[in-house]
């Protein structure tokens, strides 16, 4: 590495040591700037810095300094076993939300429903992996949903998916093996505590419905009966706070055998049932 690219990414470091993780971050913030990957960080050592390169990175250092998340700098996200793109449009997922994932792999399905769909994110993974499987994704924004159609086309699922503009169940007909969910859910008054690159980035209605933050899952579980074959499965992500609250809104609405699964990091993340 030349010592023009060492000192760079030192004084950048240094900026960034509030992040608690400055020197991996300049260095992929430095990467996207030169126009290859995280994956190819070795070939900083051959970079040849210009003014043109300088001036870009800085740009990148001023969003990130700003709390902008690294991965709304890059544009993506890497998220189970694929990359998704991200706009301001959608939520950035975060890597508890493979919980929900890995639970709903636990059962069979070949029809499977994901309500605020956002990205994509849950259900590509779930489809990439479940080559015989099809499913819906519904979200309120039009913005939202072209980001997921875009994603089905790159990890090739496209075929296998439908997207629809919908208030939870409204335009949807069923019935579906799966339900999944990662709905906003957090409350109103928890908003303002917030970290900077949460609410300043992800967009307001994938974060909170307002009240104190179930309303999301009252109508799901509301409406999932109807929407699900018998033995159907329902699976949301929760806040970690919320697993009392929720699991009693799926033994109100009928369902069975309901648990909580905790995440990586022993917090409560995914409640699920199964429609008797």
């Amino acid at each position: 590495m030349s010592p023009e690219v060492e000192a760079l990414l030192a004084e950048a470091s240094d900026r960034l040591a509030s992040t608690g993780n400055g020197s991996r971050e300049a260095r992929i913030l430095l990467a996207h700037a030169a126009g290859f990957d995280r994956s190819a960080l070795h070939r900083l050592d051959d970079l040849a810095l210009t003014d043109g390169l300088r001036l870009l990175f800085e740009g990148y250092m001023v969003r990130r300094l700003a709390a902008e998340p690294v991965s709304r700098i890059l544009g993506y996200r890497d998220f189970w076993a694929h990359r998704f793109r991200i706009t301001p449009d959608v939520l950035d997922p975060r890597p508890d939300t493979e919980t929900l994932v890995a639970s709903a792999f636990e059962v069979p399905f070949g029809t499977v429903l994901d309500l605020g769909t956002g990205s994509g994110c849950i259900l590509l993974s779930l489809l990439a992996e479940r080559p015989a499987a099809k499913g819906i994704g519904t979200d309120l924004s039009d913005a939202a949903l072209h980001v997921a159609r875009e994603n089905a086309m790159e990890i090739g699922v496209a075929e296998r998916t439908t997207f629809l503009r919908s208030d939870w169940y409204k335009e949807v007909t069923g019935p579906f093996d799966l339900i999944v969910s990662n709905p906003p859910y957090i409350a109103a008054g928890e908003m303002a505590a917030l970290d900077r690159d949460v609410r300043g980035y992800d967009p307001e209605m994938a974060l909170t419905p307002g009240g104190d933050g179930l309303d999301a899952y009252r109508a799901i579980t509301a409406g999932a009966a109807a929407h699900l074959v018998p033995a159907g499965a329902l699976m949301v992500e929760i806040g970690w706070q919320q697993g009392a609250a929720v699991r009693a809104l799926f033994e109100d609405a009928g369902f069975a055998n309901v648990r909580i699964v905790q995440d990586l990091s022993g917090k409560d993340r995914v409640v699920r049932g199964v429609l008797p």
